[in-house]
């Protein structure tokens, strides 16, 4: 039997998700399986009527987790099983959604080619960010899309030294850095104008926001190195920063700081239905190929 207990993973803040899960729920039991509702869903949907599991419940004891909802529901739940190797998939119950490729109406239908063997799997990277204060590790964490060295509020543009493993690159004035996997090629680093990167590559990409001197150009990095942002100063003026590991924020940069980012021990497994395509994702989520068909004969 091809993933015999299903856990549930909602985006709970959406009112009207109750129905859905009940809905997936009832068909994944149909289909003889065991399901699980995480614990945070079951308590803001009130979809209770199945076994309730936290996050680490789900990772010792699930073969697959669906999670519905948009990418950011995605990331959170991938930063917590990657450890555990427990497969994902995505349904978007939110807007634009590239790694929830399966829209909602067709939920039903995808899930049961999956539980039926027909499906796919891929892998994809992750990113480990840590920020360190001289030989102090200040924090640690792990992310699926990017891990962002932004400005702080309003004030000026941030300075920044970079190097890869050890190699000066440039250092450079902007609003942020991003560092992101191929994963994340389609998020805040698409928005940036970085390039997009297949999800099979083995690279990441660092992307400059809104950078003082318009040479600095986005740059693809092997991911076997380590990538070093060091926090400095402007003159007299102390920089104020943040940096980002997915949606989790660490506010308490300083100038002399430094930002090391590699790949992630772990990888996230995604099921994809038999026939996915991250090109067709492209061609539907950006809107590619809509030029009208031509209907009239040309003379």
């Amino acid at each position: 039997m091809h993933f015999p207990t299903v856990a549930l993973i909602g985006r709970h803040q959406d009112s009207g998700l109750d129905g859905p899960l009940r809905a997936l729920a009832n068909a994944i039991t149909q289909a003889g399986r065991k399901v699980l509702i995480e614990a945070d869903t079951a308590q803001n949907t009130q979809v209770r009527e199945y076994p309730v599991a936290d996050l680490q419940e789900i990772g010792r004891s699930a073969s697959l987790a669906v999670v519905m909802g948009g990418d950011g529901t995605v990331l959170g739940a991938a930063r917590h099983l990657a450890p555990y190797g427990v497969p994902l998939v995505g349904i978007n119950h939110g807007r634009l959604g590239f790694i929830t490729d399966i829209p909602v109406q067709d939920a039903h239908a995808a899930l049961n080619r999956v539980l039926e063997g027909n499906y796919s799997i891929e892998d994809r990277m992750m990113l480990q960010g840590s920020v360190w204060r001289g030989e102090q590790q200040m924090v640690s964490a792990s992310a699926l899309n990017d891990v962002v060295l932004n400005r702080a509020g309003r004030g000026g543009m941030i300075e920044v030294r970079v190097e890869l493993d050890d190699a000066f690159m440039y250092a450079q004035r902007a609003d942020g850095l991003i560092v992101a996997t191929p994963t994340g090629s389609t998020a805040y680093s698409l928005s940036a104008n970085g390039p997009l990167l297949h999800p099979g590559l083995n690279a990441m990409v660092l992307v400059p926001v809104a950078p003082q001197t318009l040479s600095n150009r986005p740059i693809v990095i092997p991911d076997t190195g380590v990538l070093s942002m060091t926090l400095v100063a402007m003159g007299r003026v102390e920089v104020g920063a943040s940096v980002h590991f997915d949606m989790q924020t660490w506010s308490d940069l300083q100038p002399g700081d430094r930002i090391t980012v590699q790949r992630a021990p772990h990888t996230v497994r995604f099921v994809h239905p038999e026939g996915y395509s991250f090109f067709s994702t492209l061609r539907r989520k950006l809107h590619w190929n809509l030029m009208p068909q031509a209907t009239d004969n040309v003379e």
